[in-house]
């Protein structure tokens, strides 16, 4: 293997060209293979940039991402410099390039970072919300139903929580997050950010639900408060956690998901909601 031959990640702009680093534009210029989430937008970037790449430009997505990945780490390792770009932000959050990064490391192949611009940090900044300790949690699932129950899980979850989101499923993702967390709860909507029609949103959960009931347009990320720390005298009696599960199960969760959102929504373990169930059972 050649000293030379790497994989390179490299952090992107948002929307903003003039968020790009020297050495991304120097990266650009010299890789041998510039492996794209979209090429397109990479040409159009060293266009925007005044690059023009010698390398081969190659598509490297969710679809190709599986069957390209053994090429890239096998061009590398014998002294290519593969420079890795998606559409905006780092590679490897909520983009392509985990697979790529572990196969290298696995083959003894070089991996670097050249590091830029991140959603996933500059919304929680503008957030305004507690950024010591936060979690990124990625695009939440589609199904609805899958969708709550992550929600659910994550209720009592003491840090920020950070998500991408779809612009056509904002609004049912805010309010199934609101029947999860609280209507109460605070949080941000962060829109198009770095770009001409950027937008931050703050409020309640459940105002915010209200606002983007309709969709709204553009690259979402969504920042929320962690919960409070739960007061034991907010825990309901065996009798009535028992009797949360039941309303749970009425609404569509599963045996085990139902106890979980209980628990999760009043801040105790799942063994004391399952207790109170079988308690239940036994009286």
């Amino acid at each position: 293997m050649s000293d030379q031959g790497r994989i390179v990640l490299a952090g992107v702009p948002l929307g903003n060209v003039g968020d790009a680093t020297e050495r991304l534009r120097d990266a650009l210029a010299t890789a041998d293979v510039i492996a794209a989430e979209d090429t397109r937008r990479a040409r159009r970037l060293a266009s925007d940039l005044g690059v023009a790449p010698v390398g081969q430009i190659v598509r490297y997505d969710d679809v190709t991402e599986v069957r390209h990945t053994d090429g890239l780490r096998d061009r590398a390792a014998a002294g290519a410099t593969v420079l890795l770009v998606t559409d905006g932000g780092m590679p490897s959050v909520s983009d392509p390039g985990y697979r790529l990064v572990a196969a290298a490391i696995a083959a003894d192949v070089p991996v670097s970072v050249l590091p830029g611009p991140s959603a996933v940090t500059t919304a929680l900044a503008l957030s305004g919300l507690p950024s010591a300790r936060f979690c990124f949690e990625g695009f939440p699932p589609r199904e609805p139903g899958k969708r709550r129950s992550t929600y659910a899980a994550l209720a009592q979850e003491p840090r920020t929580l950070v998500f991408f989101e779809s612009p056509k499923r904002i609004g049912k993702s805010l309010e199934d997050a609101a029947a999860a967390f609280g209507a109460d709860r605070p949080a941000a909507v962060c829109r198009e950010l770095t770009k001409t029609h950027e937008e931050v949103r703050r409020g309640t959960l459940g105002a915010l639900a209200e606002w983007a009931a309709g969709g709204l347009l553009g690259e979402i990320t969504v920042v929320v408060g962690g919960a409070p720390p739960p007061r034991a005298d907010d825990v309901p009696e065996p009798a009535e956690l028992a009797r949360r599960v039941s309303l749970a199960e009425a609404g569509g969760l599963g045996h085990t998901d139902a106890m979980r959102f209980v628990a999760n929504a009043v801040g105790v373990s799942k063994n004391v909601v399952y207790d109170a169930v079988v308690a239940a059972k036994r009286n």
